[in-house]
Parts: structure tokens; C-alpha cells; sequence
């Protein structure tokens, strides 16, 4: 006696194809959260402003800063003579590297509209550092010895994260990780670079920073929100691109310029027995530079990832 098959098999009319992933309504478990990246946005408009508040509002901000600056010149010589060039060709190179990570978003990948998002987010945030460095922050004279035009935020510094950040939102999901980290370091080698060469003080750099993650954030949101036919991945470690190490690596760097900055300013503290400042306000400054950059690198890589993984794979 024939037994009737206890299941019925699905099968699709002839000549029919799924739709691509991001065509049609998406369900809840593939709508990357916006509230997460308004956080981060937010987030990142509170640090820039307790950043120019205390650095350049304040006594006691104006003078670590300005001593960072100040004992960079204990470091003239081959650093500073390197770090010049670099900083001549910055400019160039941060446009020739975000408009080579677009044109391959464009024309190979066929990513439009995530390159105009992108291009979009970094545009603005260089706008938005050039008006508020010229037109809306101040410096005002609290009796500390000081250029009296207001350096903060930083333009070079912005061009470069912003750079790197565009690359980093149009990269394939399996890479943005090692992008992240390599365009972090390029935006943390270049402030430091600004700090060792005089163009600009430690807060002008993490203000620089600041204002690409208030920009960055919400276009990140918008790259994944019309992106989800390519956003999908399988989690860190799935590719070499996605190793966890790429996430290590910037926060054990972190914590190490973290431990730094501690040592050194505990050498020069009020107490009994503080040693005066030669460089320990400029390796502070530094350390302040690094952390924050590549703490933002990796918020920006676990945020962007985790968002990612609700996207079906």
C-alpha cells in the first residue's frame, strides 16, 4: 500500500528567481537598529564638547594642552623633519584613498548609493570642522602664553578619519574590520603627526576625531539600512578580514597609550617629589590622541558588526 509523503515540498514556477537580498519589505530581523548609531552620534557631540569646555575654556585645560605642544619641540629632528612631509602630502593622499575605496565601491562593487552616503558623511564633517573652528568655538586668554586664533578641530585630522571612514562604510563586511583598523591607524598617525610637528595641539586631534563619529555614525546606519543585499556576514572570524585580532589589536594599543598616559602624568603630579615636565605633557598628549582614536575604531567595528549580523545571512 502506498504511503502518502507526510510532508509537501516547496518548489518554485519555472523561471522564477528569489529576489535579491534588500529587494522588497524587509522583515524587523533585517532593519538594522537606528537607535544604536543616534547614540553614538550623540555620544560623540557630548565628548567634542566637554573636549572644548575643558581644553580650551578652562585654565587648567589650556595649560596641558598648550605644555603638549610646547614640549614637542624636545623632539626636533629626524620625527619632526618626517613628520612634515607626511603632513605636506596628507591632504592629497587622504582624497587619492578615499577616492580610490568610492571608485571601487562604484564601479566594481556597483555600490552607489552607499559611495554617495559615505562621501556624503565626509563632506559634511569637514565642513562642520572648518565652521567650527573659524565661526563658532573661541579661545579665550586665561593667562596661559598661546596662539589666540582657535586651532580646534583639527582640518588635516579630519580629512584623514574622514577618509578613513569612507572607506571603512563602503568596504565588504568580511573586510571592514581590517579596514577599520588600518584606517584608524592612519588617522592616529596623522594626529599624532600634527602634535610632533606643532600644527596642532592634543585637543584639536581628538576634537577632529569627535566630529567624524558624529557624522560617520548616522551615515553608517543608512549604509546598512539600504545596503542589506550586501551587508550581510557571518560574524568576526569568519574571514581573515573579520579576525577578532583586528579588533585586539587597536585596543591593546589603546590600553597600552592608556598605561602611558597614567605613568606620565604621575611623574609630574603635585605630591612630593614630582619631577618637572619635559615631555611627559607631550607623551600624555599623545597617549590622549591614540586612545581616543582607536577607541573610536574599535566602537565603530563592534557597532557597525554587530548591527550587521541582524541582516539574514
Amino acid at each position: 500500500m502506498p504511503v502518502k509523503s507526510r510532508a509537501r515540498e516547496v518548489t518554485q514556477p519555472a523561471g522564477h528567481q528569489a529576489p535579491d537580498e534588500g529587494e522588497g519589505p524587509a522583515t524587523p530581523r533585517a532593519t538594522p537598529r537606528v537607535e544604536p548609531f543616534l547614540l553614538a552620534s550623540l555620544a560623540a557631540v557630548a565628548g567634542l564638547l566637554a573636549t572644548y569646555l575643558f581644553f580650551v575654556r578652562t585654565t587648567t585645560g589650556q595649560y596641558i594642552d598648550e605644555s603638549a605642544l610646547v614640549e614637542a619641540t624636545q623632539l626636533y629632528g629626524a620625527a619632526t623633519r618626517a613628520s612634515l612631509r607626511f603632513l605636506d602630502y596628507l591632504p592629497a593622499l587622504s582624497v587619492v584613498l578615499g577616492a580610490l575605496a568610492l571608485g571601487y565601491a562604484v564601479l566594481v562593487r556597483r555600490r552607489w548609493v552607499a559611495s554617495l552616503i559615505a562621501l556624503a558623511g565626509a563632506g559634511t564633517a569637514n565642513i562642520a570642522t572648518q565652521m567650527l573652528k573659524n565661526d563658532v568655538f573661541t579661545r579665550p586668554f586665561r593667562g596661559i602664553e598661546t596662539f589666540a586664533e582657535n586651532s580646534l578641530p583639527s582640518g588635516h585630522t579630519t580629512l584623514a578619519a574622514s577618509a578613513a571612514a569612507a572607506a571603512f562604510l563602503v568596504a565588504s563586511p568580511r573586510w571592514r574590520p581590517l579596514v577599520a583598523c588600518a584606517g584608524g591607524t592612519y588617522a592616529v598617525g596623522t594626529g599624532v603627526a600634527t602634535l610632533v610637528n606643532q600644527w596642532h595641539r592634543p585637543a584639536d586631534v581628538v576634537a577632529a576625531y569627535l566630529v567624524v563619529a558624529v557624522f560617520m555614525a548616522p551615515a553608517a546606519w543608512l549604509v546598512l539600512r539600504t545596503g542589506t543585499r550586501w551587508n550581510a556576514w557571518g560574524g568576526f572570524g569568519s574571514h581573515p578580514g573579520s579576525s577578532r585580532l583586528w579588533i585586539f589589536l587597536p585596543t591593546l594599543v589603546g590600553l597600552g597609550a592608556a598605561a602611558l598616559a597614567v605613568v606620565e602624568l604621575m611623574r609630574i603630579a603635585p605630591m612630593a617629589g614630582q619631577e618637572e615636565s619635559t615631555t611627559n605633557y607631550f607623551w600624555a598628549g599623545s597617549a590622549l590622541i591614540v586612545i581616543i582614536g582607536y577607541l573610536i575604531v574599535t566602537s565603530a567595528s563592534w557597532l557597525v558588526g554587530y548591527e550587521s549580523r541582524r541582516i539574514p545571512h
